[in-house]
C-alpha cells in the first residue's frame, strides 16, 4: 500500500506487498462557512466500525461483502458493490484511506450539504467498481491453472496457483474517495494541501492540482500496466481508482457551476 505519492486506496483479497513512504497529507485549505461535514465524519467513523467487525468475523468478511467480478457480472451478490465501499485488508489500507477522506471530502461537502455528498459519495464508489469490474472482464487473461480463493479448498498463493481471472474480491472505501479527490481538483483547484515529511517532522504546502494530478498521473499509468496482468499486477484496483476520479472530475465541473459562488476558500 503506497501512501501520498505513491499511495495505494485500494487492495484487492491478496495484496503482494506493503510499501510505505515518509510523505503524507495531514491537511488542506479549509472552506469558510457553508455546510457541516457530519456525513464526511460519519463516514469514517462508520469505516472503522465496520473494521472492528471485519476482525471480529473470521476471514475477515472478505468473502460475503467484498466485491468479486464473476459475481457482479452474472447478476449475484449485487449488495456486495455496497458493503465493499466501507471494508479494508489491513490497518494501513484503512488509515490511509481515512486520512484521505478526512483532507478532501470536508470541503466538499461543505459546499454541496450533507444530502448531497452523500449521493456523490456512493455513486461515486459504485462507478469506482463497475470501472474495476469492467476492465477486469475486458483484460483478464485465461489461466490453465487456476482457482476461486472464496472457494474451498484453494490457495492461490502455493503451489504456483494462480487466482481465476474475475474471481478475486476487491474492497476499500477508495474508488469513493477518488471520486472526493476528482471533484476536489474542480472545485478547489487553488486550495493547498498540507503535507508532513515525517521523518524530519517537517510540513509545507502544495498546491492541490499539483498533488492530485500527480496522483491521478500515477494511477493511470500503473492501471495501463496492469491490463492484462489480474493479480500479478500487485494486488491493486487501480481502474477503480481511475473510474472514481473520472466521475469526480465530471461531476465536479456540475457541482462547481452550480455551487462555485458559495462558499469561498
Amino acid at each position: 500500500m503506497y501512501i501520498a505519492w505513491v499511495f495505494r486506496l485500494d487492495v484487492h483479497f491478496c495484496p503482494k506487498q506493503i510499501h510505505y513512504t515518509m510523505i503524507f497529507p495531514i491537511g488542506d485549505t479549509q472552506v469558510t462557512g457553508g455546510y457541516k461535514p457530519i456525513v464526511s465524519y460519519t463516514f469514517i467513523a462508520l469505516n472503522v466500525a465496520v473494521w472492528f467487525l471485519q476482525l471480529s468475523t473470521p476471514g475477515n468478511l472478505i468473502c460475503e461483502w467484498a466485491v468479486i467480478p464473476n459475481n457482479i457480472i452474472a447478476g449475484r451478490e449485487l449488495p456486495t458493490l455496497f458493503t465493499s465501499m466501507f471494508m479494508h485488508g489491513g490497518w494501513m489500507h484503512l488509515i490511509g484511506n481515512m486520512l484521505f477522506l478526512w483532507v478532501f471530502a470536508d470541503n466538499i461537502e461543505s459546499r454541496i450539504g450533507s444530502f448531497w455528498f452523500i449521493i456523490f459519495y456512493i455513486v461515486g464508489g459504485l462507478s469506482a467498481s463497475l470501472a474495476h469490474i469492467g476492465f477486469d472482464a475486458m483484460f483478464s487473461s485465461e489461466i490453465a491453472n487456476c482457482c476461486s480463493p472464496c472457494l474451498s479448498n484453494c490457495n492461490p498463493t502455493g503451489n504456483n496457483i494462480s487466482a481465476c481471472g474475475g474471481s478475486v474480491p476487491s474492497l476499500g472505501a477508495s474508488g469513493a474517495i477518488a471520486a472526493c479527490l476528482g471533484a476536489y481538483v474542480v472545485m478547489f483547484p487553488k486550495s493547498q494541501i498540507k503535507m508532513i515529511f515525517v521523518l524530519f517532522f517537517k510540513t509545507f504546502y502544495i498546491p492541490a492540482i499539483l498533488f492530485l494530478g500527480f496522483w491521478f498521473l500515477q494511477q493511470f499509468f500503473s492501471g495501463i500496466g496492469s491490463l492484462g496482468k489480474g493479480v500479478a499486477g500487485g494486488g491493486v484496483a487501480w481502474w477503480a481508482h481511475i473510474g472514481g476520479f473520472v466521475f469526480g472530475l465530471v461531476v465536479g465541473f456540475f457541482l462547481k457551476g452550480k455551487y462555485g459562488g458559495f462558499p469561498k476558500v
